[in-house]
């Protein structure tokens, strides 16, 4: 498998506060998989088409004068994805952490993927859309949703009821985090001898993770505590992707979606 890290939506400019950093937008990070058998497999769906061409219409107005999307077309996912020679009936599957604006807006540029999310998550913004964070023009389309069920699953290093997505081989697992929002998961990706972590948003900046006192990002801070939907089950579970960082180091990396000096980690290994 050949893995992609990709920016699908930069929003507003950050400091990096603790460490000798240059600023940067926020980003959306997701991957782009290469599979031998199963086509293409995209983590994250980031900001698509749509919601370039008619933020007003997509997107909610307070959450866009909040995060400052820079809507530009050359970052959604699909635009990527043809750039690398592909076309977007190649993406057979995407695996989404949750349905927030910002991680489901290019489902639309991708109608005929299979979508795997968690059931306590499709619940919810069906639930609980349109709102500030579920966007009904995200899935106007009808996808072809694949979703599983709470209390099953197998245990991957320490987390429970974690689910090999349908069709798709051992190498992708979707990981129950909640907190953040209702039915919010991580994506584990095997690569090599190691596994990427997409922790979504079950933390914000890396800083969170480090050994010793957790150091949240002071304007990071304000969005994930004023988004998430339980306080004591997202800290309980970042203070265990922390104990996983600690203690599965060489087996195990960790990342978030809109950490953008964790995703240019990444991109200076290609």
């Amino acid at each position: 498998m050949k893995i992609h890290h990709l920016n699908c939506g930069s929003m507003r400019k950050i400091e990096p506060v603790y460490d000798d950093l240059a600023p940067a937008h926020a980003v959306s990070h997701c991957l782009l998989v290469e599979t031998d058998h199963d086509g293409l497999v995209l983590v994250e769906t980031g900001l698509g088409l749509g919601d370039v061409r008619d933020p007003a219409g997509s997107l909610e107005r307070e959450w866009t004068e909040m995060a400052e999307p820079l809507l530009d077309p050359a970052e959604t996912a699909v635009r990527q994805v043809e750039r690398l020679g592909y076309a977007p009936a190649d993406v057979r599957h995407i695996l989404l952490t949750h349905l927030d604006v910002d991680h489901s807006g290019g489902l639309p540029d991708f109608q005929h993927a299979r979508v795997h999310v968690l059931e306590e998550e499709l619940a919810a913004a069906m639930a609980e859309a349109p709102s500030r964070r579920y966007r009904p023009a995200h899935w106007a389309h009808r996808p072809h949703w694949v979703t599983y069920e709470p209390g099953r699953g197998e245990e991957w290093l320490g987390f429970g009821g974690v689910r090999q997505p349908e069709g798709l081989p051992p190498e992708f697992l979707l990981v129950p985090l909640g907190g953040h929002t209702a039915g919010h998961a991580a994506v584990a990706v095997r690569d090599g001898d190691r596994w990427l972590l997409h922790a979504g948003d079950a933390y914000f900046h890396h800083g969170e993770l480090r050994a010793g006192e957790p150091q949240p990002h002071p304007l990071l801070d304000i969005v994930q505590t004023g988004s998430q939907v339980d306080a004591t089950l997202r800290l309980r579970n970042r203070d265990r992707l922390r104990a996983l960082v600690r203690d599965h180091a060489g087996e195990v990396e960790v990342f978030s979606a809109h950490d953008p000096w964790e995703l240019s980690r990444y991109r200076m290994e290609r």
